[in-house]
């Protein structure tokens, strides 16, 4: 992948930090999801993605490179946690790719970076926290402080493979599946999970005045493809796309992925050149 990997200093230790800045072009956020890390959510289309953009994304506390914190993680350090990273890279301005938990870490950045915010790309995320998604969040923070790695992967592994991807393995290559999965928890998922539980991000998103692109994975059954569809009717403006598949466009369909988010990231710099042209 090429990508190079710096650190800095937190109250919660060290933020790593990936950097892709070869191709010199627009400044580009990755915040990735819950139990994720910047390599295993965005790693397949990290190459399509540096090609045209300069690319900056942390791993959240414990999970890649980065210490577990010694505290519950709170939405508005992650965001600024990123934004710390730009100004360290030199990115004046960015748009923001979210996954998943990281769809309301893009919004909080751009709630709170109003200016320096271009665009936002929100995949497999939600506004809020809804009964359903509370629930499994808070089952799977309980999972991990129990250290039931089996039984936690035994309920996400069917929760965010699409049907049609589980159903296409065999018995054995679902076990192997789960045993992957559990052996691939990060120490600090639990933590993510527990963010993702009380999330609400609907008074962040009514403020909300940049492009914006929420892909949908519509055979979802995480983040619930009617949480997507409330996310973009909230965000003003917001255009609309879907992916034909689970929680993991990154596992199932990346090419398609990399596809959705570079086209509309081009049209929206094409339209801003435009736009500074008549002016």
């Amino acid at each position: 992948m090429h990508a190079t990997h710096a650190t800095r200093a937190t109250q919660a230790g060290a933020y790593a930090r990936t950097v892709r800045k070869e191709s010199g072009g627009p400044g580009l956020l990755l915040a990735h999801g819950g139990g994720g890390s910047v390599e295993s959510n965005f790693g397949p289309v990290l190459d399509a993605l540096a090609a045209g953009h300069s690319v900056v994304g942390i791993d959240y506390p414990g999970t890649g490179a980065t210490p577990r914190a010694t505290r519950p993680l709170e939405l508005d350090d992650l965001a600024d946690q990123l934004v710390a990273a730009a100004d360290a890279e030199g990115l004046e301005r960015f748009a923001v790719l979210g996954y998943s938990l990281g769809g309301n870490v893009a919004v909080r950045i751009a709630a709170r970076y109003p200016r320096r915010v271009t665009a936002l790309v929100l995949t497999a995320s939600f506004a809020r926290a809804d009964h359903r998604l509370g629930l499994i969040a808070g089952l799977w923070a309980e999972l991990a402080r129990r250290g039931e790695g089996e039984l936690l992967a035994r309920l996400l592994v069917p929760l965010t493979l699409s049907p049609q991807a589980l159903e296409g393995m065999t018995g054995e290559q679902v076990e192997e599946v789960v045993r992957a999965t559990a052996a691939s928890f990060p120490p600090g998922g639990g933590d993510h999970a527990a963010l993702v539980k009380g999330a609400d991000l609907r008074d962040d998103l009514a403020r909300i005045d940049v492009p914006a692109l929420v892909i949908a994975t519509t055979a979802d059954l995480l983040a619930s493809l009617e949480g997507q569809r409330e996310l973009a009717d909230l965000l003003p403006g917001a255009r609309w796309a879907e992916l034909a598949t689970g929680h993991l466009p990154f596992v199932e369909r990346p090419g398609e992925w990399a596809e959705l988010i570079t086209g509309f990231l081009a049209d929206v710099e094409a339209e801003a050149e435009a736009e500074a042209g008549r002016g």
